[in-house]
């Protein structure tokens, strides 16, 4: 006997309807961009299909793992093969950002300058708000694990923030206003900057 295909992924609009978002902001937070995060959540939404009668209860732990592994897959990749960044040679449009685009860019560039783990961490930490035992059995590793790479990558964006106020880095115009910005986010998340 065949089952239907709305039999078989019964509940799945629901989930989606109601934790889509939240996947989508995490798996946008894990890659650096909204189209990257798309793409690597409809990855793990196809994964996720393709075991759909084997997850039991919720399956949202099921897909954040499977976002994180995906990403972790996407950075080795992207380790081995590095863009060549095509844009570096256009002059800067001279554009003044708003704050969301700047605070975004901010958090973008500190976050890509940690490891897979300690990005990881952080993201599902202070911008999912997990616990270190739920971050734990997401990525397969024990909480004193978390614990040190959560304290690891506060510890670099705190070093490279300082370097921002210090005028060390040339990707931001005023490095304080990142480091304000990177600071606020923090402290709004949760996370002592």
């Amino acid at each position: 006997m065949r089952v239907s295909d709305a039999e078989q992924f019964a509940g799945l609009e629901v989930f989606l309807a109601d934790r889509g978002a939240a996947l989508l902001r995490t798996a946008v937070l894990l890659t650096g961009s909204r189209e990257a995060g798309e793409d690597l959540l409809q990855l793990a939404l196809e994964r996720a299909l393709r075991r759909w009668q084997r997850v039991d209860g919720d399956p949202e732990p099921y897909l954040r793992q499977t976002l994180y592994h995906l990403a972790v897959d996407r950075w080795r990749w992207r380790t081995r093969h590095p863009e060549v960044d095509l844009t570096a040679d256009l002059a800067p449009s001279g554009r003044d950002l708003a704050a969301e685009v700047e605070l975004r860019d901010a958090l973008v560039q500190a976050l890509a300058s940690l490891s897979a783990r300690q990005r990881a961490v952080l993201v599902l930490r202070y911008f999912e708000q997990l616990t270190e035992a739920e971050i734990a059995f997401t990525l397969g590793c024990s909480a004193g694990a978390v614990k040190s790479a959560a304290a690891r990558g506060l510890q670099r964006l705190r070093i490279l923030v300082a370097s921002w106020e210090a005028g060390e880095s040339g990707s931001a115009a005023d490095g304080g206003h990142a480091e304000r910005i990177i600071r606020r986010s923090l402290t709004r998340n949760g996370a002592q900057a």
